[in-house]
């Protein structure tokens, strides 16, 4: 399989779970699902690409060489694509749990499902502007909750 059709396939999987975040009813079987079929085999993807990685048994698509303790290691790491479909693979793993956090505090702390949107929407495209927009405005409804 090409690094072209894994990023792809990786892509489409994520947006489905966030799909099914957004729109299915949040009972435990959905949130189960997207934990487990979502963000489980995202990290588990990842997992497997990494260990390749480092045993030399997954060859990266180029260069290669690349490592996590500088930022020219990191640099040469992403300049190859299977270096940059692992990282995009751990960005969509964490906003996708993100993102699942976010709509279960949201329904915990009584926020509407359209309230929810702008956050998870935030969160998929730029996962740490949507999680910092959702730690302010819930934090009022919180304290609220935690005196009561």
């Amino acid at each position: 399989m090409s690094w072209d059709t894994l990023f792809l396939l990786a892509n489409y999987y994520a947006f489905l779970s966030w799909i099914a975040l957004a729109a299915l009813p949040r009972g435990p079987k959905v949130l189960a699902f997207i934990l487990y079929a979502g963000v489980f085999l995202l990290c588990l993807a990842y997992t497997v690409l990494l260990v390749g990685f480092l045993t030399g048994s997954i060859d990266q698509g180029g260069a290669g060489g690349g490592s996590f303790t500088t930022l020219a290691g990191v640099m040469k790491l992403f300049a190859t694509p299977g270096g940059t479909t692992l990282g995009w693979i751990h960005y969509l793993a964490f906003d996708l749990f993100t993102g699942l956090w976010i709509a279960r505090d949201a329904d915990n702390k009584g926020f509407g499902r359209l309230a929810q949107v702008p956050f998870l929407f935030l969160t998929l495209m730029a996962g740490p502007v949507g999680l910092l927009s959702w730690l302010v405005v819930r934090e009022r409804r919180a304290r609220a909750q935690a005196k009561a």
